[in-house]
């Protein structure tokens, strides 16, 4: 039971969610007015990029996924935020450079942003925190930390006040077991944690490419935590993806079908947050994302 509570998650090569549950479409009918979807999301379903037919190595040319539904998401049971629990909290673990402390912080306001919930950095844990039986030396000489400690040891025990998703953040490459060279995270979605590590994401990448790698991974891993899973609707930050290389093609977006799920049971102002999307990706200066969001205005306006 324990191996389908923590489930391995490759935040760029593998990525998995917890679709455990069992979906039966033939107990009570949703209401209309739900499965209806509201003209915002009507309109910018033009701007949804249909996916095309997977090549070898991509994602869904190995992993043979049904989807998920709007009624599906809807009958699911998911985690939505409540009066007593919404707050996202980000645990940094390590000890970060100059960059990488801004980075956590631009994530931090983007989550924020992205999901309309009020999002917290808690204080720095100190890597002393792993024991030796939880380190290992990796295939480079470099140091590794045994993801499934940090879940069960570390985050499990942490309770933060109003807490509904808690993710640990380190600088340190992550291992899952002894026989796989690295994972970049692990999450236990039902618990509502899950740790990632900016290790590899950050290689060989300037500081925009490492950020908004960075926002493709905390939104799409908290977005399971709320009961989405893979998209295989549009090119959508929900897409799975087996490499570094398919997850730069995808968009930091969320299609018009996965912003509907989400927006679900948050009921947050659409309009109010694609405007917010599109000034951080401004004032950050990620293009793509302001070409993103300007599409999306212009159709709603």
């Amino acid at each position: 039971m324990k191996k389908l509570l923590l489930l391995v998650f490759v935040i760029f090569m593998s990525c998995q969610s917890d679709k455990k549950e069992k979906i039966n479409l033939k107990t009570e009918s949703v209401p209309q007015q739900i499965l209806s979807p509201q003209p915002y999301f009507v309109d910018i379903k033009v701007n949804d990029v249909k996916l095309g037919k997977p090549s070898f190595g991509d994602w869904l040319f190995s992993h043979k996924e049904n989807g998920q539904s709007f009624e599906q998401f809807i009958r699911t049971k998911h985690v939505v935020p409540t009066k007593e629990e919404n707050i996202i909290y980000l645990q940094p673990i390590g000890k970060f450079n100059s960059l990488q402390v801004k980075q956590i912080e631009l994530v931090r306001q983007y989550l924020q942003i992205f999901f309309q919930l009020e999002t917290k950095v808690l204080k720095d844990v100190s890597n002393d925190i792993i024991p030796n039986n939880a380190r290992r030396i990796g295939d480079v000489g470099q140091e590794q930390f045994l993801a499934g400690y940090i879940l069960t040891d570390v985050l499990k025990e942490e309770k933060p006040d109003k807490g509904v998703a808690l993710m640990a953040i380190t600088e340190k490459d992550l291992y899952p077991k002894p026989e796989w060279n690295y994972v970049f995270g692990l999450a236990s979605y039902r618990d509502k944690i899950a740790v990632s590590s900016m290790y590899r994401m950050q290689k060989e990448a300037d500081f925009n490419l490492g950020l908004e790698r960075l926002l493709k991974i905390c939104s799409h891993e908290i977005g399971h935590m709320f009961g989405l899973h893979h998209c295989i609707e549009a090119n959508c930050v929900m897409n799975g993806t087996n490499s570094m290389i398919e997850t730069d093609r995808h968009f930091v977006r969320l299609c018009s079908l996965c912003q509907r799920k989400l927006n679900s049971g948050f009921k947050y102002d659409n309009v109010k947050r694609l405007k917010e999307l599109e000034k951080y990706f401004r004032d950050n200066q990620l293009t793509s994302g302001v070409e993103l969001m300007e599409k999306d205005l212009k159709r709603i306006q």
